[in-house]
């Protein structure tokens, strides 16, 4: 057994002791109580405790005097801030200060211990050694069929400089794939230039791509390179191609033709050698049936095409996924790597992810930033994630089932069993039937029942079924 946590709770109100001092007195807990910061300081610095409990307002040192000095000889301390004065500005300095948590008064003694709780796990995870998760160094990270099938594309094309057009939704991380295009192609070490179609104003996407002269239009005050020239031996990368404006096709299709063009304003042809790399979260060929996209345009891009899968149809990687992007937030926000409970890794893999990988990504960052221990609870996860829908099919049914009986007993229900057992048993008949395009002896195969129970269940379940 563990040793026992230490405590220490500093508040001047003698009820909030007396009433923390009982909530948390629990085996795994060692709790002691004190009045006054200054009196207790030179101990504290000396022998912190594992978690340090403290009031705000009290006389003497305060609160966020108190946790700054202690926090400067033991930094890895999580320090719990109470106040009765929940404002924000309370709340901003005590994150500021680096509390762990802010409990403003009053407060439910069982969450208080919960928080306290944590705060001793988060401690004792600080002084375990942290293993960097496996694939932090990859560029793109899937272990999922239809991501295999991506490696295996940009494996192919290793050693070209042919035209690519890679489709997804948005988030599914077309422009890593691009780069891992263009950084294993004979043309790695050349530039590799992005162009988002939809992020630039029509009016400016010809200039953004070819230059222009300098005096060519309004502001044009100096001659400047378009991206094709910046790319020059390297990979031009144009995302969402499918909102590149008419005549701007034109001008592409020529310069994929001749490799040259001239910039706006200009009368001397530019010659470039550039690679294409085309993708859209569109489908170009409706778009050509509706005669928004040029055909002759789609045929120059659609020469190797990469399909990238939604996250949801990649759910084995959403674990591996989470560790690198909370591993890459810790590096980015110079903090510690957050750790996803076994829980809150499975619940992320149940959300249907309508971002994708983009969101997931967002999601590590935010809770790098929120989450207050190092270990991530479902508790800990963005509301609108803790609460929401599961992925459907893809899902554990048992998880939603759970989900099910929870809600209706929560809302009163009794005779659970009743309710259930007829529906669990009628979505089971109809679909072994439909598998067995409603033959009745295959599909009480199926089910494992002889026919006669299956010809008793119909009676009962669906007797319009009944009749053979």
């Amino acid at each position: 057994m563990s040793e026992a946590a230490r405590v220490m709770i500093v508040d001047d109100d003698r009820a909030i002791r007396w009433v923390l001092e009982r909530a948390l007195a629990q085996p795994d807990l060692e709790v002691e109580c004190v009045e006054r910061a200054d009196r207790v300081l030179p101990r504290l610095l000396e022998e912190p405790p594992d978690v340090l409990v403290t009031d705000i307002r009290m006389p003497g040192i305060d609160g966020l005097d108190l946790m700054a000095r202690v926090r400067e000889a033991h930094p890895d301390l999580p320090v719990i801030v109470m106040t009765a004065h929940s404002d924000l500005d309370s709340a901003v300095a005590s994150y500021q200060g680096g509390a762990f948590e802010y409990l403003p008064k009053p407060f439910d003694v069982d969450e208080a211990l919960v928080l306290v709780r944590r705060a001793v796990a988060h401690a004792r995870e600080r002084q375990r050694p942290v293993t960097p998760p496996e694939g932090l160094e990859t560029e793109i990270i899937g272990e999922a069929p239809a991501m295999q099938e991506v490696f295996r594309a940009i494996g192919r094309l290793a050693q070209s400089h042919i035209t690519v057009l890679i489709n997804g939704e948005s988030g599914t991380g077309k422009e890593r794939v691009a780069q891992a295009l263009h950084q294993h192609s004979p043309r790695g070490s050349r530039p590799f230039i992005a162009l988002n179609m939809a992020a630039i104003p029509r009016d400016l996407i010809e200039s953004e791509l070819f230059g222009h002269e300098k005096g060519a239009f309004t502001g044009a005050t100096a001659q400047r390179q378009g991206r094709f020239e910046q790319a020059d031996g390297g990979t031009l990368f144009l995302d969402e191609i499918g909102d590149m404006p008419a005549e701007t096709q034109t001008r592409l299709l020529r310069v994929l033709a001749d490799g040259e063009f001239y910039r706006v304003g200009g009368h001397t042809p530019v010659k470039v050698d550039v690679r294409i790399i085309a993708a859209t979260h569109q489908h170009l060929e409706e778009l050509v049936d509706e005669g928004r996209f040029r055909e002759d345009l789609f045929h120059r891009l659609n020469v190797i095409r990469i399909h990238l899968p939604k996250l949801a149809d990649r759910r084995e990687d959403i674990p591996r996924l989470a560790r690198h992007f909370l591993a890459e937030a810790a590096k980015e926000l110079a903090t510690d790597v957050k750790v996803l409970t076994e829980e809150a890794e499975e619940h992320l893999t149940r959300l249907a992810w309508p971002g994708n990988v983009r969101q997931l990504e967002n999601t590590c960052r935010w809770l790098t930033v929120m989450a207050s221990g190092r270990e991530v609870l479902v508790e800990d996860l963005p509301p609108e994630l803790r609460d929401g829908e599961s992925g459907g099919a893809s899902g554990d049914w048992r998880l939603s089932f759970r989900d099910w009986a929870d809600r209706a007993l929560a809302a009163g229900h009794t005779h659970l069993l009743e309710e259930a057992v007829p529906d669990f048993e009628k979505i089971l008949i109809e679909t072994a039937l439909k598998h067995t395009g409603g033959r009745k002896g295959e599909a009480a195969e199926l089910l494992g029942w002889g026919r006669n129970t299956l010809t008793r269940k119909l009676k009962t379940l669906m007797p319009e079924m009944a009749e053979d």
